[in-house]
């Protein structure tokens, strides 16, 4: 910007070119759960609130129930463009257990930052969780969507049948019901909790502690859509949310 002799006014530079904020690396991914990273919490909270409007307080208290027992969320992040800055965070989703299908998680709330969508970052946070769930013994993933079939497609996903997503809140939930899903026989290491000062440390998990998150799978092609879910078999459902929209369910064995 130069000042234009006499005028109190600004006139744009001819030479000046904005800084473009650049675009993370696919490559230098991570994944890792909100309630090992809670000085993250504001910054997952605004990715999913610029998606899904809701007040912060509310997303907050939502983010804070992420548990080593399930529901658990996992954040996409990218390293801090500086050394003393914070991992950036780039996409979010939701995993729950599901209801008489105790090797089964549902994946709700996926979501990547606006500015990135269409670069590749979708697919880089959906093959984490497959990691991730596989190396935790789970072998299917279940989930839902308006209008990213042909996404989902892409990664291998087929229409289904809904299934029934757990919250676990509470320790009086009922013998019967939680014996339907058993310990896990592997170990289990807890996360690293990084070092907070301002951030208050986060809850005890209710049950045995997870594996350190594997990295991300090497960058690879997607592959094509299995047979059997042609494109004309995602144009119709006989299911509706609760708002009365047309929603898919989906599933993909890991």
């Amino acid at each position: 910007m130069t000042l234009s002799p006499g005028a109190a006014k600004m006139i744009p530079d001819p030479a000046y070119q904005p800084e473009e904020t650049p675009v993370p690396n696919l490559a230098k991914l991570t994944l890792e759960p909100v309630h090992c990273r809670p000085e993250l919490l504001d910054a997952c909270a605004d990715l999913i609130n610029e998606q899904w409007p809701r007040s912060h307080t509310s997303r907050l208290h939502s983010l804070g129930q992420s548990s080593d027992a399930f529901p658990l969320c996992l954040m996409l992040l990218s390293p801090p463009p500086m050394p003393e800055a914070a991992p950036i965070v780039v996409g979010h989703a939701r995993l729950s257990r599901v209801l008489d299908r105790p090797q089964s998680l549902l994946v709700e709330t996926v979501v990547v930052a606006r500015a990135l969508r269409g670069r590749g970052f979708g697919r880089r946070l959906m093959e984490g969780l497959e990691v991730f769930a596989k190396a935790r013994g789970f072998c299917r993933l279940h989930l839902t969507t308006h209008d990213q079939l042909h996404f989902y497609a892409h990664l291998g996903y087929q229409l289904s049948e809904p299934v029934q997503g757990l919250v676990f809140t509470s320790q009086g939930l009922p013998t019967t019901l939680l014996s339907a899903f058993p310990r896990a026989s592997y170990p289990q290491p807890p996360c690293k909790a990084p070092n907070l000062t301002a951030q208050a440390a986060p809850r005890a998990p209710k049950g045995p502690p997870l594996l350190p998150p594997p990295p991300l799978p090497p960058l690879t092609t997607p592959p094509p859509p299995k047979a059997g879910c042609s494109l004309q078999s995602l144009l119709e459902t006989r299911y509706r949310d609760l708002r009365g929209r047309p929603i898919f369910w989906m599933e993909k064995d890991i």
